[in-house]
């Protein structure tokens, strides 16, 4: 599924590779895109990568975005698959128009995309990648079925910023308390290593 190209970016890349975790915790399987988040602050990244908590902030994410070089989007994606599925968007498959709903945060990120696409700021390389969600209601917590998923998200989030150029190491200390099995985590490479 990680079928991303790497190479430097273009002219509008110029800037960092952001990971932008989407999402509340305060509603169930929404909460999926900073579960993602939290688990990658385990892992250190050559060159850097900024880990940003997008939550629910809309336009308010623009400024972030265009300065991107590259932009990787973690989020709960309804993109009408069985709940868990691994969803990977890339380019035209990302929804930046009204008529297309496939996140919760659609009505302010779909925006956010869209303005940036007009004003020339979106980086070419943008990829979103989460599951299918299984429940999005009022809950405080990500369903089992889906928390029991999350380390696919982080593989393929791994995976996409390995392909980016980006040196994936997990971080010693994180390694020790094993927030993603420690065993697992010191074991990663990248796809094409493994």
């Amino acid at each position: 599924m990680n079928d991303v190209s790497a190479g430097a970016p273009d002219a509008r890349g110029a800037g960092p590779t952001v990971v932008l975790g989407l999402g509340t915790p305060l509603m169930a399987d929404d909460g999926l895109g900073l579960a993602v988040l939290d688990e990658l602050r385990a892992w250190s990244f050559e060159p850097d990568v900024e880990l940003v908590d997008g939550g629910t902030w809309g336009m308010n994410l623009l400024g972030v975005i265009e300065d991107a070089g590259r932009l990787l989007l973690l989020d709960a994606i309804h993109a009408g698959r069985p709940p868990g599925a691994l969803i990977a968007l890339r380019g035209a498959e990302l929804p930046r128009y009204l008529f297309t709903k496939v996140s919760p945060h659609q009505v302010d990120l779909r925006e956010v995309l869209a303005l940036a696409e007009f004003r020339g700021t979106l980086p070419a390389d943008t990829v979103a990648v989460g599951l299918e969600p299984h429940r999005v209601e009022l809950a405080d917590a990500l369903t089992p079925l889906i928390r029991g998923r999350v380390s696919l998200v982080v593989e393929e989030a791994l995976a996409i910023l390995a392909a980016w150029g980006h040196d994936v190491r997990p971080r010693a200390r994180a390694a020790a308390t094993g927030s993603l099995a420690g065993r697992d985590r010191a074991r990663w490479r990248p796809p094409c290593t493994r």
